[in-house]
């Protein structure tokens, strides 16, 4: 399989809810929106990946809401990261902390549930180290 791009999609309960919580809490920067002015699906830059928000989960996909995936995102500062989103209100599902394996993170929820892991790699980490020597 030679995979030239790709993308989490999500169908929320409310898409518009969803795609303010993606926009204007986690700020997330907009790739492209399409479908009817009124109510857009919106494709969301995620690094080198999408998410794209847009139908309705229990409608179209007959899924019920809460099966969904869990979205990983990496950051350059996940305390600063915990601070601002805080101040704009994300529901925080748990802090910054430092894990077992080495990975500071922490939990937020968007309006569906869906659980976002954000995630710090620190200096000397193995995921910043390369392998190819």
């Amino acid at each position: 399989m030679d995979v030239l791009s790709s993308r989490i999609l999500l169908r929320p309960a409310d898409p518009g809810r969803s795609q303010a919580f993606y926009r204007d809490v986690l700020g997330l920067a907009v790739y492209r929106e399409f479908g009817p002015k009124d109510t857009p699906g919106i494709v969301f830059f995620l690094g080198p990946g999408f998410l794209e928000v847009s139908g309705h989960g229990t409608v179209e996909t007959g899924a019920p809401a809460a099966i969904s995936p869990m979205i990983w995102l990496q950051v350059r500062d996940v305390r600063a990261e915990h601070d601002r989103l805080v101040a704009a209100g994300a529901p925080i599902g748990r802090g910054p902390r430092e894990e077992p394996w080495g990975l500071i993170e922490m939990w937020v929820r968007d309006p569906d549930g869906v659980k976002i892991v954000i995630v710090e790699v620190p200096e000397g980490h193995p995921l910043r180290r390369d392998p190819r020597s």
